[in-house]
């Protein structure tokens, strides 16, 4: 498997020789404008992609499928909407095929629990984004399990560190875990995805797995930057399982943990 980071949580997963595109943000630097209840005028995106238009064109045109963990603009903007072609297999929680359909995808693979794709298998999972009143406003979220005989990467999605997740890990047991860090917060409530320390929380639960944290200095209301969590990390001493990456970078994903 090879995993590139594009932007936030925009993410290009190759498996086996099937290419994935997650969570597709595809619009210009400061194309979604002021998000509500911040505490900052900052227009997002607040970072381009790590590549030019013609580059993005490019490498539109080479993937397999579009895996969508939910609807927020940083995660499915219209610039993906207008962009990705409308027969690209959409792979996405049942729950938002019909939501998809409307902006005109003729292909959409709507899962439950599990489907079987290309001889991958593929798990929805829960999530949670956020607690309280605010996190029933964010929504219904998931995340993903992508499997194959040998290797298999959980793709956690928006989602505070909570029982659910530690379950899923328990369940599927995946050699390699993708959070979303960055402790969005809004002006009330507590944090709607993973601070520091639920990253952490995710390392000490699965020691075998690579814990690979993204969702970082791309949208206006992340409190925690790259630096931050590395220093947490290294204070952990969990440098050596827990990896932030880069916009742009790629990376392959071993079999086991080194």
């Amino acid at each position: 498997m090879k995993l590139q980071l594009w932007r936030n949580a925009t993410l290009l997963l190759n498996i086996e020789g099937t290419t994935i595109l997650v969570d597709p943000m595809l619009g210009e630097k400061g194309s979604l404008g002021k998000f509500p209840m911040t505490d900052n005028e900052l227009l997002n995106p607040l970072v381009d992609l790590p590549f030019s238009r013609e580059q993005l064109i490019e490498k539109l045109q080479t993937i397999d499928a579009v895996a969508v963990t939910h609807l927020h603009p940083d995660h499915w903007d219209e610039e993906a909407i207008k962009l990705l072609n409308k027969n690209t297999p959409i792979l996405c929680p049942e729950i938002i095929a019909d939501q998809i359909a409307e902006y005109g995808f003729k292909n959409i693979i709507s899962i439950n629990e599990h489907i079987r794709w290309k001889d991958i298998d593929i798990s929805l999972t829960k999530g949670q984004h956020g607690t309280g009143e605010i996190g029933e406003k964010m929504g219904v979220v998931n995340g993903f399990v992508f499997k194959t005989a040998d290797q298999s990467v959980y793709i956690v999605g928006d989602s505070i560190w909570y029982n659910d997740i530690a379950d899923e890990i328990d369940k599927h047991q995946p050699q390699h875990i993708i959070v979303a860090g960055g402790a969005a917060t809004f002006l009330v409530g507590d944090p709607i995805i993973m601070t520091s320390e639920d990253i952490i929380k995710v390392c000490r639960h699965a020691p075998e797995a690579s814990v690979w944290v993204t969702h970082l200095e791309a949208v206006s209301h992340c409190k925690e930057d790259r630096n931050f969590i590395r220093e947490k990390i290294a204070k952990e001493e969990l440098g050596g399982q827990c990896f932030i990456l880069k916009d742009g970078e790629e990376v392959s994903l071993s079999i086991s943990l080194q």
